[in-house]
């Protein structure tokens, strides 16, 4: 899904979007393609990204 090369930076929401289910769960690497080291800083950025207030912890439906 994205650059395996590409930068992961909390404060881009719109890329970490696309690794959220939409409830706003973070979706599983098997469902978006991405290695475990990927998906670990995935799920850290998309942390950082909730815990300022970028993203929210649950989305509505």
């Amino acid at each position: 899904m994205a650059d395996p090369g590409s930068v992961i930076d909390y404060k881009d929401v719109q890329l970490l979007k696309r690794f959220l289910s939409p409830r706003g769960k973070i979706l599983p690497s098997r469902i978006t393609g991405v290695s475990a080291k990927y998906q670990r800083k995935l799920a850290k950025a998309i942390k950082r990204a909730r815990h300022i207030a970028l993203l929210p912890f649950q989305a509505d439906e």
